[in-house]
């Protein structure tokens, strides 16, 4: 009797199938109720990175291309192109206005893939941005989709970190700003081109179940990538845990705030130990991750600088960051650092660390400026 009872208990998890409107609900949920999504657009993936690499083999041919704003999360480079064939064209963002999309750059990384003869399918963002750790103004979101209607493209939106904004301004979804904007039949075309990327790994704390998912409304997009997700399901044990979660409101909202709260505190921590030894950051409001502006400790200002820092920083400090030139960065010295991976002690002996080191190369740097303006 009780291997029956163990065997009807599994045999359910194998007929289970994660609701979907849990998860629609809790995207909603995210995005402060002001979009409403449909279950039967969802489309289940074990991951973000399938979920991109999907869109990549519905949306394009081998050897066709989407725009993506740089910096950009390194993994792009291995997820969008080693089997789908789909070429990344960077478009450069500049520190000069906090790296925000523009128009000006958009239509020059569409005419530098002109110049290269590759076809542009569309534009991938982040939002919020990783390596940036900011959201997405409403006049970026309008600039992107403005791009899409006048080129005939694509806007894939990888939301992954949607949940984790812990400071204002608030989170704001593509779907939102092109829900404002349907206002005519031309228009209303572009919703066939909008495709979201959400996962639970970041939002949830649970990277190891490989529960990602696509959002779209074109239903050519949701069949062929409902087909190729059978190559990478969400196992049925995963989804009958994950069901069961976020049936659990109450739990899921409370949580949910509490990473909040706590992610904005550790930031803060981060920025004053950073501020503490003359290092400034891009000012953020999301994500696990700062982005760091070594300019100033550079030797020169070239990629090769960059890379013998952090190789010093590697090495003597004994902490590993990431260099902007591996976020295709076009400004040598920034660096990615993520600060929701270690404890606060921890932390505090990076900030540390990272004060002695600052101080002593500002310090060599000085005396060598001085000896070469005496031997002169």
């Amino acid at each position: 009797m009780k291997w029956r009872g163990f065997l009807a208990v599994l045999l359910s998890l194998f007929e289970l199938d994660l609701d979907r409107q849990e998860l629609v609900d809790f995207m909603a949920k995210i995005r402060g109720n002001g979009v409403k999504f449909a279950s039967e657009k969802l489309v289940l993936t074990a991951g973000a990175t399938p979920a991109n690499e999907i869109l990549m083999f519905c949306l394009a041919d081998p050897g066709e291309a989407f725009i993506l704003p740089t910096p950009y999360y390194p993994g792009f480079d291995r997820d969008l192109k080693w089997r789908t064939g789909v070429e990344i064209v960077p478009m450069h963002c500049s520190s000069s206005n906090g790296f925000r999309i523009t128009s000006s750059a958009l239509e020059q990384a569409y005419q530098q893939a002109q110049k290269l003869n590759l076809k542009i399918k569309g534009v991938l963002v982040t939002n919020p941005s990783n390596p940036l750790g900011i959201t997405m103004t409403k006049t970026e979101l309008n600039h992107l989709v403005d791009f899409a209607i006048d080129k005939n493209i694509h806007i894939i939106s990888d939301e992954i970190y949607s949940g984790t904004v812990f400071d204002s301004p608030k989170f704001v979804s593509i779907t939102e700003v092109v829900n404002e904007r349907i206002t005519s039949v031309s228009n209303n075309n572009i919703w066939n081109r909008i495709h979201i990327v959400y996962s639970l790994s970041k939002d949830l704390g649970i990277p190891g179940f490989r529960v990602g998912m696509i959002y779209s409304n074109n239903e050519t997009v949701v069949t062929a990538a409902t087909k190729m997700s059978s190559f990478g399901l969400v196992s049925s044990q995963t989804q009958y845990l994950v069901a069961n979660l976020l049936k659990d409101k109450k739990f899921t909202c409370k949580y949910m705030e509490e990473t909040q709260k706590r992610l904005k505190r550790r930031k803060e921590k981060l920025v004053s130990g950073l501020r503490n030894a003359g290092i400034r950051c891009l000012e953020s409001n999301a994500g696990l991750f700062c982005w760091v502006d070594l300019r100033h400790l550079l030797g020169s200002a070239t990629f090769e600088a960059e890379k013998e820092l952090w190789m010093k920083i590697l090495c003597k400090v004994g902490l590993n960051i990431s260099p902007g030139s591996s976020c295709h960065c076009c400004e040598p010295g920034w660096f990615r650092v993520c600060f929701a991976n270690m404890s606060q002690d921890t932390l505090e002996v990076a900030m540390r660390r990272m004060k002695a080191f600052a101080d002593s190369t500002i310090s060599t740097s000085v005396l060598r400026g001085s000896i070469a303006k005496w031997e002169n």
